[in-house]
């Protein structure tokens, strides 16, 4: 390497993204495609890295093409019902022990790979298969007998945990047990949006055959509300493969994982640059907006401070101590993308006075812009109103005229409440703005 100068910018810039994807619970689907590929040692690679960076990892793999292909070998015609479900009867379920028994000793023999100058190098990675999945048998569905062909039943989630907690991967085939000792076959998608839902998982990522796209078009849709995804799949807007993937979020976002991504397995690194650069390469589909502003939370403080610390190095704001922020955290506004604090504002009131202090407007650098700041800005104004203030005052070494383009006017010293001029630091020599409410 020798542009060092991108690398550690990239670096960097990765960085909020690995603080807050540590410690929580992915669960990873791709198909039995995946595993064909010769590029899949790659994706066991940057699965080992997520997990080597505190991410909690269950993998859910699919078969068909693996089952399919010792159905041929067999001389046992393929059998679907109209719905898209196998029918596996006895020696078509068979086959599919066969392929999954197969598939996870391939996928185990990659985590255990250690050579020196591989990416794997001097890891020590761990990984558990078990009966997690509890099934039931489909059944007859319009007259035709599924036979072996499953559905999810429940989900061990304590047991998936246990193994969680010891630091394993979780690997699981698409089958599924019953209380009788009778296995199924089961799709992948719906063992992982179970699994997802039962874990409380932070995100599901559903690597794809190809990427989420409206049919005749060529833009990959960065990002979606579950209500929006329901109204495209009622449109017809997504190929059939899409569409399923695009249920599955759907269902899964249904069940409470925050956070679903469709990723286009092709790109090579996909994974990573889903997780850890700022636009991704996926589609996002969740329940709540992509990006919102609320309240601040306990939880937010790390967040935040890792926002105004630059600011308070470079002396653009006063420094706070920790202690303080957490004091003031019910002041503060927050806007969250993805899980990642890119925005903050706080509002101090002043009742007696009728005023308030408008503080600590700061966003991530990568972030600014499109309206982000006036967005905090108007609604720190409309609380203001809200409390029934006249007027809000800011002090400001560096931005005096941004906040005179939005409506404040200088001032001095002598207009604002006397509890704020007695713990001003007057040596900053700041600018006094002040914006009277209507």
């Amino acid at each position: 390497m020798t542009d060092f100068g991108n690398y550690v910018r990239w670096f960097r810039s990765s960085s909020p993204y690995i603080h807050a994807h540590r410690g929580k619970t992915f669960v990873v689907m791709f198909g039995g495609e995946a595993l064909l590929d010769p590029a899949f040692p790659h994706l066991i690679h940057d699965i080992a890295l997520l997990h080597g960076l505190g991410i909690r990892l269950v993998l859910v793999h699919g078969l068909r093409p693996q089952i399919e292909m010792r159905l041929n070998d067999k001389g046992i015609v393929c059998r679907y019902h109209p719905n898209g479900l196998r029918i596996t009867d006895a020696r078509a379920l068979e086959c599919v022990k066969e392929a999954a028994g197969v598939a996870r000793v391939e996928i185990e023999a990659l985590f255990s790979l250690g050579v020196a100058e591989s990416p794997m190098a001097g890891l020590r990675l761990s990984t558990t298969s078990g009966n997690f999945v509890l099934a039931k048998p489909v059944g007859v569905v319009d007259g035709i007998d599924l036979q072996h062909t499953g559905e999810v039943r429940g989900v061990k989630s304590e047991a998936i945990h246990a193994q969680l907690d010891t630091g394993s991967i979780v690997v699981l085939s698409p089958l599924g047990y019953s209380p009788t000792g009778e296995v199924f076959n089961l799709r992948a998608e719906e063992i992982a949006t179970a699994v997802a839902g039962a874990l409380k998982a932070d995100k599901l990522l559903i690597l794809t055959e190809s990427p989420c796209q409206v049919q005749n078009t060529s833009k990959t849709l960065p990002h979606l509300t579950d209500n929006e995804a329901t109204e495209l799949l009622a449109q017809g807007a997504f190929a059939p493969d899409i569409a399923d993937h695009v249920r599955a979020a759907v269902s899964a976002t249904g069940q409470g994982v925050d956070r679903v991504h469709l990723i286009d397995r092709h790109i090579d690194g996909a994974l990573l640059l889903e997780l850890f650069t700022r636009e991704g390469v996926g589609t996002l589909i969740s329940a709540a907006p992509f990006e919102q502003l609320r309240p601040a939370r306990l939880e937010d403080i790390a967040g935040i401070l890792e926002l105004i610390e630059p600011l308070e190095q470079e002396g653009i704001l006063v420094k706070r101590p920790r202690e303080k922020l957490e004091m003031e955290i019910g002041d503060f506004i927050v806007i969250e993308r993805d899980g990642l604090v890119i925005g903050c504002a706080a509002l101090h009131p002043f009742p007696q006075q009728h005023t308030g202090e408008l503080a600590c407007l700061a966003l991530h650098p990568e972030y600014r812009g499109q309206q982000r700041g006036l967005r905090l800005l108007n609604h720190i104004e409309n609380q203001a109103r809200q409390l029934g203030l006249k007027s809000l005052f800011l002090l400001t070494t560096r931005t005096t005229h941004w906040f005179l383009e939005k409506g404040f006017q200088l001032t001095d010293f002598a207009s604002l409440p006397l509890q704020r001029r007695q713990c001003l630091n007057y040596k900053r020599n700041s600018k006094v703005l002040i914006k009277w409410l209507t």
